[in-house]
């Protein structure tokens, strides 16, 4: 039966956070210092997620299944669980920073994993080590192509746009994506950074994106997105597309179809939503599959209508977006 929120929105997508841990400390997912890492015994096996995807694919319908972290590529034997999750049937993809990916490609293809989504904020090495801490500039490049060559399609790149930061590659980056044909897909920054301080001045709306590309490339847009968060845009030359993800100027919340699990075993209804349901704790002391089932369903009877996020009602989440997965 599907999974229906008080909104009448039906859940299609759950996103899963394999880990909490990063090999990158990105600014606007995590604080400098780093994080306190949840301990393993308190993380999901593979098993836990493999029953819980499971439950929600034959219960409620779910079509979409996404590996999320912190970074889930630092989770060991990871081609292991997308096998267990690719027998299920559904759509299977990851998101990842790209680091490891020309090591893994080829063995999380032949796993089963349909999709990739990589993350790259600037083509420049030391913004790029600046922003991450890492000298990896390189390697991401290298996992794109890999991932290219272990036959993903299409292979997706994403780029949070900070004001002040990098916002003046945005063409290059378009251009990037358009010369190794992959899709450029701009995220809105989330004016809430991982130290907790608001920063709204950090923001570059979609509108600014979509003039700057329109500046350089034609464009036409593509027609509505329906569930998916990414407004896009064709290039009237062929080649290719390019979106924009309008998280803050923009919310996608009325046609939200996901929701999320952390590594630990939490469910969440939003990526800001301020209660959890503890599915790992239920199913540690014996829980059925119906009760995890019934628990599920009490729980996306809480979903908000939308995070309000540029509103004064907004609270933020108690944990940062490694903790809770991207």
């Amino acid at each position: 039966m599907d999974l229906i929120d008080p909104f009448g929105r039906t859940i299609r997508d759950l996103r899963i956070s394999v880990t909490d841990r990063c090999n990158f400390r990105c600014t606007y997912c995590m604080p400098e210092e780093g994080m306190k890492w949840v301990p393993r015994s308190e993380v999901l096996t593979f098993e836990e997620i493999e029953r819980l995807a499971r439950i929600f694919v034959d219960r409620f319908d779910v079509d979409g299944l996404r590996l999320t972290g912190g970074e889930p590529t630092v989770r060991a034997h990871l081609p292991v669980l997308v096998r267990k999750l690719a027998a299920l049937g559904v759509d299977l993809s990851m998101t990842t920073n790209g680091s490891t990916m020309r090591h893994m490609a080829h063995e999380l293809r032949d796993a089963g994993l349909q999709r990739v989504n990589i993350s790259l904020d600037t083509l420049v090495r030391e913004k790029f080590h600046q922003m991450t801490k890492r000298d990896e500039l390189i390697n991401v490049l290298d996992g794109i192509e890999a991932a290219k060559g272990a036959g993903f399609a299409p292979v997706k790149i994403n780029a949070v746009i900070e004001r002040g930061v990098n916002d003046d590659e945005i063409v290059a980056l378009a251009a990037y994506a358009r010369d190794h044909d992959v899709e450029m897909r701009f995220i809105e920054f989330m004016p809430l950074d991982a130290t907790g301080h608001w920063m709204n001045d950090k923001v570059v709306g979609q509108d600014e994106i979509v003039a700057a590309l329109s500046a350089v490339f034609d464009l036409e847009p593509v027609p509505a997105r329906g569930a998916a968060p990414a407004d896009r845009w064709r290039y009237l030359d062929g080649r290719g597309m390019v979106g924009v993800i309008p998280t803050v100027t923009k919310p996608f919340c009325d046609d939200c179809d996901r929701v999320r699990m952390t590594a630990d075993g939490q469910f969440r209804t939003c990526l800001f939503a301020t209660s959890e349901f503890d599915l790992m704790k239920m199913m540690r002391e014996g829980a059925t599959d119906d009760q995890v089932a019934a628990e599920i369903q009490r729980a996306v009877g809480t979903k908000w209508a939308g995070h309000q996020i540029n509103q004064v009602t907004f609270v933020k989440p108690r944990r940062s977006m490694s903790q809770i997965g991207g």
